[in-house]
């Protein structure tokens, strides 16, 4: 006999479905959502809708407007560059701080790499986007402040959309940031941090421009 398996509450099935079409680019920036369309693609009631509505709503993703329904919102200049200038800030100072590198997190970024790499091959751009992303907040976690690990967490979602967008529109770009990591890896390895800060500096500068292409 199978045990039944509980689903999660209505507004976080909504939220997750919303969410996730929000990333993999299913609801493009733009895209009106109603509460009906939702409530029935989900099979829930409108009550949840509306719940879910407000928590994206809250990060940034949609614009809601009363009684039409919420709009995807796109991603704008602005929130590229705000994103880039504090990924810098954060990076720069969590690879400098990761020097010289416990063992654990040596390990933990080459599990990171070779998962990317498998990824990459089998032509999987959304999961390779998810661990491009992690390799990053490993390193920010691994400097032990919990305040920075929830600031940059928070532009996780932001970072996925335009990952992905990127990938797709870059394919070759997955070889160059798989290189970019093992070098950044190698750097940390060798405890050289002005290394090491110069290559997170470039790569995410190269990701600004990458991502400034795709909005123009």
């Amino acid at each position: 006999m199978s045990l039944a398996v509980k689903q999660p509450p209505a507004a976080d099935r909504v939220y997750s479905h919303v969410k996730q079409g929000v990333l993999d680019r299913r609801y493009e920036g733009g895209t009106l959502l109603t509460e009906g369309e939702l409530a029935e693609a989900v099979g829930v009631s409108r009550t949840p809708v509306r719940e879910a509505l407000l928590r994206l709503e809250a990060e940034g993703l949609i614009k809601l407007y009363p009684k039409k329904g919420a709009m995807v919102l796109p991603v704008s200049a602005q929130e590229i560059a705000d994103v880039v200038e504090t990924r810098m800030l954060v990076e720069e100072h969590a690879v400098r701080k990761a020097v010289p590198p416990s063992p654990a997190l040596v390990a933990r970024l080459e599990e990171l790499l070779t998962r990317q790499k498998a990824e990459a091959a089998a032509g999987d751009l959304a999961a390779a986007a998810v661990t491009d992303r992690c390799f990053h907040a490993e390193i920010v976690r691994d400097g032990g402040n919990a305040i920075l690990s929830r600031l940059y967490d928070q532009l996780r979602d932001r970072q996925l959309r335009m990952g992905v967008a990127i990938m797709h529109a870059h394919p070759d770009r997955i070889a160059k940031s798989l290189t970019e990591h093992e070098e950044i890896l190698d750097a940390l390895r060798a405890g050289d941090a002005e290394r090491a800060v110069d290559l997170v500096h470039r790569h995410v500068d190269w990701f600004s421009h990458l991502a400034r292409g795709e909005v123009r």
